[in-house]
């Protein structure tokens, strides 16, 4: 699997999360990177990128709740989540940004009222 994403589960409002996503990349360092949702009946959503020099995007309703970041040297991208909302509630995936790999199996993140 070229894309492992883990760290998903069960939190309530207002709690946090931390997802992973192992990359099987050659030259993972060069790539753009970008983390991924969808939600039951959604089209699959950009939820956070990062360019391969670090610089980071945000859609707009996780501005300032998630933090995306990379370790080079462990080939992996890593989205904070704090102050999470219902609305959060979906399947996370990673991939490049713009996608050129296939989809992996995500990590389901579910939120709690």
């Amino acid at each position: 699997v070229q894309l492992q994403a883990s760290g998903g589960g069960l939190v309530q409002a207002g709690g946090s999360l931390r997802l992973s996503c192992a990359a099987s990349l050659w030259r993972f360092s060069t790539y753009h990177m970008g983390w991924y949702r969808q939600a039951p009946g959604t089209e699959r959503e950009l939820v956070a990128r990062i360019s391969s020099t670090g610089g980071a995007n945000y859609a707009d309703p996780v501005k300032g709740r998630f933090t995306i970041s990379r370790d080079n040297g462990k080939n992996t991208v890593y989205l904070q989540m704090n102050s999470l909302r219902p609305e959060d509630t979906a399947v996370y995936y990673c991939n490049t940004w713009p996608v050129t790999r296939s989809w992996a199996k995500g990590t389901q993140v579910t939120v709690s009222s």
